[in-house]
């Protein structure tokens, strides 16, 4: 991902709980802000330390990056989203991460129309 990419200022993160709008499963709690002139999302991530020590937290957040790099053709432009990591998705590999995702993803109606 690029730098651009990231939501890093702590005004933005208050921006996004304040004004959002949130959806969660058991893995993520992911908040959406529609933002109408931004030209590609950014994400920012949350992975608290009762999740487990940095090598678990690290791999998390990697494997989150990861994740939205591989669906950022099918994700809406305009939007900052911020990925809360709950203490289950310590325990998901890479697929079942990216699987995670996409299901509260498509509950906060983050993707695109299919094209047909």
């Amino acid at each position: 991902m690029k730098k651009s990419q990231r939501v890093k200022k702590n005004e933005d993160f208050q921006k996004v709980f304040k004004k959002g709008k949130s959806v969660a499963n058991r893995q993520f709690v992911v908040y959406s802000y529609r933002k109408e002139d931004q030209l590609e999302f950014r994400i920012g991530l949350s992975v608290g330390k009762k999740i487990g020590n940095a090598v678990t937290r690290n791999r998390i957040k990697r494997y989150i990056r990861q994740a939205f790099l591989e669906m950022k053709d099918e994700l809406k432009n305009d939007r900052d989203y911020v990925i809360i990591a709950r203490h289950q998705a310590a325990a998901l590999d890479f697929h079942e991460t990216k699987k995670s995702l996409q299901h509260v993803l498509r509950i906060a109606k983050a993707f695109k129309p299919k094209q047909v």
